[in-house]
C-alpha cells in the first residue's frame, strides 16, 4: 500500500545504477515518475519496476545549445506530472542548474554524491563546479552519504543542519548480478580487483607499488584492473605484466558482476573519496573490500567486520592488509557474511526508501512554510 500516495518525480542524468535501485525501492510506497536520459533505454528495459512511469529526455553533448530544448522538455514534464516532490541526483549539467535558478520548482530534494569534484576529474564541465551550487541553496532538503559531506555543507556552505540528511549508499551488486544473468564466475583465491575510473585520485599507483611486496609473500597474487582513464601501459612500465589482467575502457554492465565474483578482494587505494559505488557493488557480490581510510570510506567500510581500512598513500600498510586477508580464507568468509547482512539492513533499498520518504515529507513541509511566510 502506498504511503500517503505521494507523487514523486525522480530525475537523473548520471548515477544511473543508484537511481534505478532507488526508484525500484520507492515504487512500493509512492506514485513514481522516473525521468532519465534516452541513452539508458536499452539497459533499463528489464530492470525497472512495472509500477514506475518512465519518461526519457534527449541529452545532447553538454556544449550543444540544443540543451535548451531538453530543459524546456524537462519543465514541461514537471508541469504535467505535478509532483509533490522533485528529487534530483546531483548533476554535472550547468543547463539544469540555470533552469533551476530561473524557474519555480516543486519541493526540491537533491542527492549530493560529491560536494567537491575529485582531483583530476576529467568529466568536470567548465563552470559547473560553481553553477551546481545553486541546488545546494534552492533545495528544501539535501541527501548525502556520509557525515563528512554533511559537515562540509554545514560548515563551508553555511547550510542549516536540518536541511542535510545522511542516508546510506545502497548496495548495487544485485542489479549487476541481474544483468549478468545465469553467468556466475568462480572465485579465484589470490585475485585482486581494482574497478572503476583510473584517475589519479583513485590511487592505483600505490596498489601497483604494493604488488611486489604482496608477491613476496603470496606468489600466486594477480590483479584485475578494469575501467577507463589513465594510460595503463605507463603505470605498468616497471611491473611484471604477467600478474595483471587489464580491461582499459568501458565495462559492459553484464560483465561487471563476474569481475567481482572472480576476485577474492576488491581494493580501493583512494587518496580522496566522498563515498563509493564500487564498495556498493562488492558487498552484494560477496567480495571483501580493502580501502584507504579517507573521506567517507571510513563510514562505509566497517574495519575488521566487512572490510579493512588502511592509511592512504601507505604502500606497506596496503600490502600488509592485502596479505592478511588473502592468507585468511576464514576471515574472508566472515567478511562476506557481514557484507551480506548489511545488504539486508542499512544498505537495503527498501529501508533506504523509507528514510527517503521522510526526507520528502520534510521538503514538502519546508516549502509550505515558506509559502505561508
Amino acid at each position: 500500500m502506498k504511503i500517503q500516495m505521494l507523487r514523486i518525480a525522480l530525475l537523473h542524468f548520471s548515477f544511473d545504477e543508484y537511481s534505478i535501485q532507488l526508484a525500484n525501492g520507492l515504487a512500493k510506497y509512492v506514485d513514481l515518475t522516473l525521468i532519465q536520459p534516452e541513452k539508458l533505454s536499452a539497459i533499463c528495459k528489464d530492470v525497472i519496476d512495472d509500477r514506475i512511469r518512465v519518461l526519457r529526455l534527449k541529452t545532447p553533448r553538454i556544449r550543444d545549445p540544443r540543451n535548451l530544448l531538453t530543459m524546456r522538455a524537462l519543465m514541461r514534464i514537471v508541469r504535467e506530472v505535478k509532483p509533490d516532490v522533485l528529487h534530483v541526483q546531483e548533476t554535472n549539467n550547468p543547463w539544469y542548474d540555470l533552469t533551476l535558478l530561473l524557474h519555480e520548482m516543486p519541493p526540491l530534494v537533491t542527492t549530493i554524491h560529491d560536494v567537491f569534484r575529485h582531483p583530476g576529474d576529467r568529466d568536470l564541465i567548465p563552470g559547473s563546479e560553481y553553477t551546481r551550487r545553486i541546488a545546494f541553496y534552492r533545495s528544501q532538503q539535501l541527501i548525502v552519504h556520509s557525515n563528512l559531506l554533511k559537515d562540509i555543507l554545514v560548515q563551508q556552505f553555511r547550510l542549516p543542519q536540518q536541511r542535510v540528511n545522511v542516508l546510506p549508499h545502497g548496495e548495487l551488486g544485485t542489479l549487476f548480478q541481474h544483468w549478468a544473468g545465469a553467468r556466475v564466475a568462480v572465485r579465484e583465491p589470490y585475485t585482486l580487483l581494482f574497478f572503476g575510473r583510473i584517475w589519479p585520485y583513485k590511487g592505483l599507483k600505490y596498489l601497483l607499488q604494493a604488488m611486489p611486496l604482496i608477491a613476496e609473500r603470496i606468489p600466486e597474487v594477480k590483479l584485475i584492473i578494469a575501467g577507463r582513464g589513465e594510460n595503463i601501459d605507463e603505470l605498468l612500465s616497471d611491473t611484471d605484466k604477467e600478474r595483471y589482467e587489464i580491461f582499459n575502457g568501458f565495462i559492459p554492465v553484464e560483465a561487471v558482476a563476474g569481475l567481482f565474483q572472480r576476485s577474492a578482494v576488491t581494493v580501493l587505494p583512494y587518496i580522496e573519496s566522498s563515498q563509493s559505488g564500487v564498495a556498493a557493488i562488492a558487498y552484494a557480490t560477496g567480495t571483501p573490500v580493502i580501502a584507504s581510510n579517507v573521506g567517507g570510506l571510513g563510514e562505509i567500510i566497517r574495519h575488521e567486520q566487512d572490510g579493512l581500512l588502511v592509511p592512504p598513500r601507505d604502500v606497506r600498510a596496503l600490502a600488509d592488509g592485502i596479505i592478511q586477508l588473502l592468507s585468511d580464507p576464514e576471515k574472508q568468509r566472515q567478511m562476506q557474511a557481514a557484507a551480506a547482512l548489511r545488504c539486508q539492513q542499512d544498505l537495503n533499498w527498501s529501508n533506504i526508501a523509507d528514510q527517503t520518504i521522510e526526507v520528502y515529507k520534510h521538503a514538502i513541509a519546508a516549502k509550505n512554510t515558506k509559502r505561508i511566510g
